[in-house]
């Protein structure tokens, strides 16, 4: 999978290094528990798996380790985990920093495992052990494509390029994801999918309510960080739009553009109160 579009590049460039050494810790991790599947038979899984069975014996710290363990010894579910954050979780860190991305990337995959379990009470849904960082990925896509809706994407299904807006690509996603989570035709966690999608979408919609709660789990005592200067910066409720008369084209194509397309793709309910305000804004200014 690859974004199509390089616009987005800055003269000032964050490098998402956070993301890179998310990467290499999952490789790593996966070098070991392989190794200790084949050489000293451990079973990993009992323990560090998330599973029903294990929260309800107390094993919460089950909720972060199965965000970091994957099927063994073959390396392609580790892979395409990988390939997922380089893709989207280095925009993300990029765009709101590597403290809000970890925390983030972290949550989508307890809220992902969170749903996951309560699915197992639902009638022929098996309790059976989930892996993966599939959760945290799914909620660095949701998070991108939900600030970048109309982002072109290029995705492979059998060798075969197809490009795809941003929002269509998260559409697909939560449709499968569903599906998946209320019939389990296959053996993939799609509840943990779902949650991680939904905490993606839920924290550019209820931006502030998140940032509460990331605030609270890091950082109890100090007020919230301002987000760093960057195209996903306009959905946050703390950033006052810039409202200079002398830089009116400035404001518009950096502002009020993005806001525009979304209209066109999604329509005018689908904007947040943050947008609205500064379509307001732009009203007034072309005044």
């Amino acid at each position: 999978m690859a974004l199509g579009d390089r616009s987005y590049m800055r003269t000032e460039y964050n490098p998402p290094t956070v993301c890179t050494r998310l990467i290499i810790i999952l490789i790593v991790a996966f070098v070991i528990q392989s190794a200790l599947l084949f050489y000293g038979e451990i079973d990993v899984y009992k323990h560090l798996a998330l599973s029903r069975a294990g929260l309800l014996h107390g094993k919460v710290w089950q909720l972060l380790t199965f965000q970091f363990l994957h099927s063994a010894p073959w390396p392609w579910h580790v892979l395409f985990n990988c390939l997922g954050l380089y893709f989207f979780g280095r925009r993300v860190e990029e765009s709101l920093g590597s403290r809000r991305f970890i925390s983030l990337y972290l949550l989508s995959g307890v809220v992902g495992g969170i749903l996951q379990v309560l699915l197992t009470f639902v009638p022929r849904h098996p309790d059976i052990p989930v892996v993966g960082a599939s959760a945290g990925v799914c909620g660095m896509i949701a998070l991108f494509c939900s600030m970048h809706p109309m982002q072109e994407l290029q995705i492979w299904i059998y060798f075969f390029p197809i490009t795809i807006r941003a929002h269509w690509f998260l559409k697909f996603m939560l449709g499968l994801s569903a599906f998946g989570a209320l019939i389990p035709f296959d053996f993939v966690a799609h509840g943990a999918h779902l949650g991680g999608l939904l905490l993606g979408i839920s924290y550019v919609r209820q931006t502030s309510v998140w940032e509460r709660i990331i605030n609270w789990t890091t950082h109890p005592f100090t007020r919230p960080a301002r987000p760093k200067s960057g195209t996903l910066a306009r959905h946050m409720p703390w950033r006052a739009p810039k409202t200079s008369s002398s830089e009116p084209g400035t404001f518009i194509s950096r502002e009020v553009d993005p806001i525009l397309d979304k209209i066109s793709s999604q329509g005018f309910e689908a904007l947040t109160e943050e947008e609205r305000k500064i379509l307001e804004t732009a009203r007034k200014m072309m005044k």
